[in-house]
């Protein structure tokens, strides 16, 4: 309950409201005997109804009140009053060093200075044995003379009461929707690795906050931030600082400085603040610790790679912008690059872009148009529009409006005047932009379709994932196969090099991971030309254009010999991958780009909720809301939940215990799908894109995944037998259903395997029954 001002606690009169922190509201007083304001702290009710825990915050605020130190604002005494239990602290006017870094980053010698004084607050403190740990901007006061005062100091651990805990659960970097009620609110981005996980923590989980806290300061930027807080524990945990946002030219020691207070195992960071202190009194001595950055060099790519200039460069949003560019013309001397063109096209509101998990635009060889796939909010069918650069709309093409179902991954014919893609419950079509109806070429690719390359001759070469495979585009004829069936892993996203003698194609899966490899068509040779690459294109200038993570890369390229000539570069940065891990973007022969930037809004944050039978939700499983969970997964005994959040192409792996306790990452970042628990609870099996079928102990034991199978999707279902064995979808021998060991060596098994392709295994809950998806009669059905 709010306090009104000219309430009276005590001696304490309440002239007004200063805000509401982790541990309580904060009120402005006026202390009616000594004749000075006060800041008033009002602490949680669940402390009061807790007499063992309210006497242990007793004993820890006698000791923090005995802290006295120019930097640290004190505590002037605990009280109670009609119920209400509360502190009495100093009053710092000024701001907050958060919202002093809503400006901007400082000046270095300004941040060092400030810094300084943090340092020697710290100090002080552990001097007499207290720990702050939840240093953060936010309990950090600087005055108006630049004075700083760190605020409730302790208060973390006099809130816990108990010394030696340290789970996450009881730290003030949770939010409160993950703790129990009366437990401390604070920022997850500042705790120490050792406080993420568990540990036991001291003085050096304060040295740790304050190099990440120094860090926000030089950069205007959290160094640790995620979509929720399952998120930032994980960076914390998992990733190293990006030092590339410091400012140029930093003093050398204050490098040293960052890395030794940021070092992620407690023995190897600074043992004591004094000696942080110390090196930077050090550092603040040298006159050129304020020095200017140097300008920055000017980007590689527009010196190694000229025809880069021609490549648009933009910014897309959620709701379905493209960001097109078109060729300028020919630069008058080579070394000065030709200007960029660069625009955004809405798409209309009746049809925004979809997200189907494949290549959901493409352009046309000559750059001129533009297609992609758009869910028609009204009817949710999906349907394929066009855009001439030169006009102002889109407009659908007809016949091509079909349900919202599976990867369509629509491609040009090589004149520009058709449109390929595999239409839901048909096959692969063509749709002529004039308006006839569309036409079937051939059956849907099974078991899916992975992009396609329509030919000068007329002729398409198509992914089916295991297998590339060319037919006529008129239709009526048997696919030629090109490359054998893939043993491991699958080929996706063929192109066809100039003089039609040799393909690029994104090869993945095995143990190699994501590479570019090139098929001579005469030879029948494959051979890899790019590792760790994805999604290729060749543009006219000799270069192959390619996804490395989220980074759109170019490398020279020589067709005549099938073989890369130069090091890439980085053009474009976060391009969007989508559900099926394809990326987002299609560039033309004489390289007009057309991406979708991946943006926070293209994935949705959600609630994961209980429904009953009837349909109707019955509350939440899990308190917060989460970045694109799916996968959901319960535990043998009911009490945990395996969700999969993030990215779909980057997706992490959590453990979330009902009862409330905080989520265990298992595995994470990574392409990671399909999450499912052993009979017994105590592992978790996964399916790994370009890694394979992946295996993890589920109480986060263990911080490396065993791998276990390549060349298989899924898994689907563990089964208990003796072993123990997975269900497993194989690409081995076509698409069948198969029982692997869950060892990494042992025998797999055939349970179902025909000529068709079955996939999608599931259980009965007796054990007794098994349902896949086959094709065996021309078309997908269920069958058990």
């Amino acid at each position: 309950m709010a306090l009104a001002p000219g309430t009276r606690l005590g001696a304490y009169e309440i002239t007004g409201h200063l805000g509401k922190g982790g541990m309580g509201e904060v009120y402005r007083a006026r202390d009616t005997k000594l004749g000075r304001d006060v800041a008033i702290k009002t602490l949680p009710s669940a402390l009061a109804k807790d007499e063992d825990r309210l006497a242990r915050f007793e004993r820890e605020a006698k000791l923090l009140a005995a802290l006295n130190h120019a930097h640290i604002a004190a505590i002037y005494g605990l009280d109670e009053h009609e119920g209400t239990q509360y502190l009495a602290m100093e009053l710092v006017e000024g701001e907050t060093l958060e919202q002093k870094l809503r400006a901007g980053p400082l000046p270095v010698e300004d941040a060092l200075r400030l810094a300084l004084q943090i340092a020697e607050a710290l100090e002080a403190a552990h001097e007499k044995g207290v720990v702050h740990r939840d240093l953060k901007p936010a309990n950090i006061m600087v005055t108006g003379d630049g004075q700083v005062k760190v605020l409730d100091f302790g208060l973390a651990k006099a809130f816990s009461g108990d010394p030696n805990q340290a789970s996450p659960a009881h730290s003030p970097a949770l939010s409160l929707a993950m703790t129990q009620q009366g437990l401390i609110l604070g920022t997850a981005g500042y705790m120490s690795p050792e406080q993420a996980s568990g540990q036991a923590t001291d003085q050096r989980a304060d040295i740790w906050a304050f190099g990440v806290v120094l860090y926000e300061m030089l950069t205007g930027l959290p160094l640790f931030s995620g979509e929720s807080v399952p998120h930032i524990l994980a960076a914390v945990l998992q990733t190293e600082p990006d030092w590339n946002r410091l400012p140029k030219n930093l003093h050398p020691r204050l490098k040293l400085l960052f890395e030794r207070c940021l070092k992620k195992k407690v023995r190897d960071r600074y043992h004591s603040i004094a000696d942080v202190r110390a090196d930077i009194e050090e550092i603040l001595r040298d006159p050129d610790v304020g020095a200017v950055p140097a300008r920055e060099a000017r980007p590689l790519w527009r010196s190694v790679l000229p025809f880069a200039a021609t490549l648009v460069i933009g910014v897309l949003l959620a709701s379905g912008y493209f960001v097109i560019g078109r060729p300028a013309a020919e630069p008058v001397q080579a070394a000065v690059p030709a200007p960029v063109t660069r625009f955004v096209i809405t798409p209309p509101a009746s049809a925004p872009l979809a997200n189907q998990g494949g290549l959901d635009l493409t352009i046309s060889s000559d750059g001129k148009r533009i297609a992609y796939l758009a869910v028609e909010p009204d009817s949710g069918n999906a349907e394929i529009y066009v855009r001439d650069l030169a006009s102002l709309e889109a407009q659908p093409v007809k016949g091509t409006e079909a349900p919202n179902t599976g990867a369509w991954n629509p491609f040009f014919s090589a004149d520009g005047n058709s449109i390929g893609y595999v239409a839901p419950n048909v096959g692969l079509v063509a749709a002529a932009l004039d308006g006839a109806p569309p036409v079937k070429i051939a059956d849907a690719p099974s078991p899916a379709f992975q992009g396609a390359w329509w030919a000068p001759d007329n002729t398409i070469i198509y992914s089916s994932i295991v297998r590339l495979q060319r037919i006529s585009a008129a239709g009526g004829g048997t696919p030629k196969p090109l490359i054998p069936d893939r043993k491991a892993g699958g080929a996706a996203a063929p192109v066809l090099l100039p003089g039609g003698h040799a393909v690029l194609f994104h090869a993945y899966g095995g143990s190699s991971g994501d590479r570019v490899n090139v098929l001579d068509l005469d030879t029948g040779e494959e051979k890899t030309v790019i590792d760790g690459g994805s999604n290729p294109a060749y543009v006219d200038s000799g270069h192959v254009v390619f996804v490395r993570g989220d980074t759109l890369m170019a490398v020279p390229f020589d067709v005549s010999e099938l073989a890369v000539t130069g090091e890439p570069v980085a053009l474009v940065q976060d391009i969007r991958r989508d559900s099926g891990g394809a990326a987002d973007y299609a560039i033309s022969a004489n390289g007009t780009l057309v991406y979708v930037p991946r943006g926070k809004d293209t994935r949705p944050n959600a609630a994961v909720v209980w429904v009953d039978r009837t349909g109707q939700v019955t509350g939440r499983a899990v308190p917060d809301m989460l970045d694109n969970p799916r996968d959901p997964r319960l535990s043998p005994d009911g009490q945990r939940l395996l969700l999969v959040t993030g990215p779909e192409n980057g997706g992490d792996i959590w453990s979330y215990d009902l009862s409330g306790r905080p989520p265990i990452p298992l595995a994470l970042p990574g392409d990671n799908h399909l999450p499912v628990w052993s009979p017994d609870g105590e592992r978790v099996a996964f399916w790994q894109i370009g890694t394979g079928v992946m295996t993890v102990a589920g109480d986060g034991s263990e911080r490396m995944p065993q791998p276990l199978r390549t060349g298989y999707l899924g898994p689907e279902v563990w089964l208990g037998t003796d072993a123990g064995e997975l269900l497993l979808t194989s690409l081995s021998n076509g698409t069948d259903i198969v029982a692997t060991p869950v060892t990494p060596t042992g025998d797999v098994r055939n349970v179902v395997a025909s000529d068709s392709a079955e996939y999608d295994p599931a259980l009965s809950p007796n054990g007794h029954w098994l349902a896949y998806v086959s094709d065996r009669t021309g078309r997908s059905e269920i069958w058990v």
